[in-house]
């Protein structure tokens, strides 16, 4: 079932018979876990031949009413309002997802160690982004967040000194993991490689007044720097780089701890929870697609918290065990599981 406020907005902006297609759609992915065309079809309640149901589906997901813009973002708006604060720090994070021929960029707000996507599209190649392309993402994050403290948080494929600068005229804070490779010349020293620093598994380091490449001498920033000692009684291989704006070490490891939000939100919506990669259909349907998963996908978790707040997730999964340190089970799961409507 639908959040209240998200019913009213899309009475409002489709006719009846898109809005029940719409509500059904959603149902069927919180119940069945498939994004696939075929499998939707197969499975929509309606008293046609299997053919027809598919057409219709194919259809729906063309139509320009169904745009992440209309659609997508007075939700989001509606979401940041009532589940942020002004007044806390907000964590947003860049990040791609490739599978099959398709190449997934996304933007999200982190939320109770998930995130919830403000913004995506496709792009038309494999492998990384550029700068114009992250730009054209990130703008519309921007401009929904004005008014909020929220920092960008970026892994290496983000280390560009391009789109630092950029956010930096933006007066955005950032977090953007480096290349080992990448240059730097601190202050009243020559250029050095990150990797050329002296650290060892536990060693933490916050360098300011760095310029950052040897071509742009970008700067004066902070490059933070920490090598984990272990991770699940493992060695880690590296440390991280940090190319920040912020102002100490703790709230930029802070900041990009919490980035794992969207790898999990990614996992959630593929082989975790909605299995994205199974779907074949055309970018302009996987986008509409998409679309409905982000609607599941904040209900299913909104639900869950709404379980937990009733204290009701004894009776849907496992508490917390004694030897774990986080609970087993996200909100997510808890209401994408939960089948029953607290809302």
């Amino acid at each position: 079932m639908l959040i209240q406020f998200y019913q009213t907005h899309f009475q409002s902006r489709l006719n009846p018979t898109h809005y029940i297609t719409l509500q059904l759609l959603v149902g069927l992915l919180q119940f069945h876990k498939q994004v696939r065309i075929e499998r939707l079809a197969a499975l929509f309640p309606q008293p046609i031949l299997f053919e027809s149901r598919r057409r219709y589906l194919q259809r729906f997901l063309k139509l320009p009413k169904l745009s992440v813009v209309l659609l997508w973002f007075p939700i989001m708006e509606h979401l940041i309002k009532t589940y942020f604060s002004k007044y806390k720090r907000l964590y947003v994070a860049l990040d791609r997802t490739q599978w099959k021929h398709y190449n997934l960029f996304v933007v999200s707000v982190i939320w109770s160690k998930r995130a919830w996507p403000i913004y995506w599209n496709f792009l038309d190649k494999r492998g990384c982004s550029n700068l114009a392309e992250q730009q054209a993402l990130l703008r519309p994050a921007i401009r929904m967040l004005k008014g909020y403290d929220f920092v960008l948080l970026g892994d290496r494929e983000f280390h560009s000194v391009e789109l630092a600068k950029w956010l930096q005229s933006k007066n955005v804070a950032f977090a953007l993991r480096q290349k080992a490779d990448t240059y730097i010349q601190p202050k009243g020293q020559d250029f050095q490689q990150l990797n050329s620093l002296d650290l060892s598994p536990g060693m933490k380091k916050f360098i300011t007044g760095v310029k950052v490449t040897k071509s742009q001498g970008f700067g004066p920033l902070t490059i933070a720097c920490h090598w984990k000692r272990k991770y699940n009684s493992q060695n880690l291989d590296e440390p991280w780089y940090i190319l920040t704006n912020l102002g100490s070490l703790k709230e930029t490891l802070a900041a990009y701890k919490s980035r794992s939000g969207i790898e999990a939100m990614f996992k959630d919506c593929k082989s975790g929870g909605y299995n994205l990669e199974g779907s074949l259909a055309s970018v302009e349907r996987l986008t509409r697609l998409i679309l409905l998963i982000a609607i599941a996908y904040t209900t299913a978790a909104l639900q869950g918290l709404k379980i937990k707040q009733l204290g009701q997730q004894k009776y849907i999964g496992r508490l917390q065990e004694l030897k774990r340190k986080f609970k087993r089970h996200s909100n997510f799961w808890v209401g994408s599981y939960g089948c029953i409507s607290f809302l």
